[in-house]
């Protein structure tokens, strides 16, 4: 099984448009320690043909461009595509919006909760996606299946859960000062498993805590990718970035006590993959004292192109 990080950060990438703090400035500049990184998104094969999407980043375009395993083949229709399904994990803007740039008539099947489905389906912009092509499945959490596209069976199989978070920035409740109206199934988490071979892993780009049914659920596995979004609770705050911390933004922090570097600390996960990186995020800086904190701890830090096999 192929995963290929098609795009390793959070919302509005980087540089972001509008952003001329310091990790943004010296992207744009070019600094050597610096990457520039897009949207979050990862695409996943047995076969090297057909591929699944977790998430459609608004940078999805760029990224099918910039990664050749997402061309058309050149031996298919004038217009074919590999991509065969897309996983969501949420309805953030920057895991939807990418759906919209794969209207060109290209068949495939899109899977998400019943919570993310009814955003796509209450929404008509995306009816620009044919559905007499493009087939919506809502799934239920905790039960497997496997994924297919419009040739049939992918090889994969797709096991979702509910994990700690919050629902998307645009759907919040202003009148529900305590979870803002989210409920279960606006975040979940995925587990991806290589039919022929058994191997697995996790992805989690949103995740607010490691509660315990999480935490159990992790101990001892191949691979994970996981919610990298902020270094610190506040870290938005201090380099008057957005008034909200991590935690109002149902993000779990690397750092300090309650942060993911303590709480995956003595779960015996063999690799550990930050993903979903904020623009303010020093661990971003190839040289920054966080990066090397993180990686001392066992993480890595993923970036746009990244290839791991299992």
């Amino acid at each position: 099984m192929k995963i290929k990080v098609l795009g390793s950060g959070a919302g509005g990438g980087l540089p972001q448009w509008n952003c001329n703090a310091i990790n943004s400035r010296d992207a744009r500049q070019g600094h050597e320690f610096v990457k520039p990184r897009s949207q979050s998104s990862i695409a996943v094969s047995a076969n090297d043909k057909d591929w699944l999407l977790l998430n459609a980043s608004p940078d999805i375009r760029q990224q099918i461009f910039d990664n050749k395993e997402l061309h058309p083949h050149e031996d298919g229709p004038v217009r074919n595509s590999p991509i065969q399904a897309v996983m969501l994990t949420n309805a953030d803007v920057d895991h939807i919006t990418g759906l919209l740039c794969l209207r060109e008539g290209h068949a495939f099947n899109i899977y998400a909760s019943d919570r993310v489905m009814s955003t796509l389906n209450t929404n008509s912009i995306f009816s620009v996606l044919n559905k007499e092509k493009v087939h919506r499945h809502t799934i239920s959490q905790n039960e497997p299946f496997d994924v297919t596209g419009a040739e049939g069976s992918l090889g994969l199989k797709v096991t979702t859960f509910n994990v700690p978070g919050k629902i998307a920035l645009f759907l919040e409740d202003a009148s529900d000062s305590k979870n803002f109206g989210s409920s279960e199934g606006d975040t979940i988490g995925v587990n991806v498993e290589d039919i022929a071979t058994g191997k697995n892993f996790y992805y989690i780009p949103g995740c607010a805590e490691l509660d315990a049914p999480l935490k159990e659920r992790l101990i001892g596995a191949d691979l994970l990718f996981f919610d990298g979004t902020l270094f610190t609770n506040n870290e938005m705050l201090d380099q008057g970035l957005l008034p909200k911390t991590g935690e109002r933004m149902g993000h779990m922090n690397m750092s300090a006590d309650n942060g993911s570097l303590a709480a995956f600390k003595d779960l015996n996960i063999t690799q550990k993959i930050y993903i979903h990186i904020n623009n303010s995020n020093p661990v971003l800086r190839d040289n920054s004292p966080e990066r090397k904190q993180v990686e001392d701890a066992g993480w890595q830090v993923s970036y746009d192109g990244m290839e791991v096999n299992l």
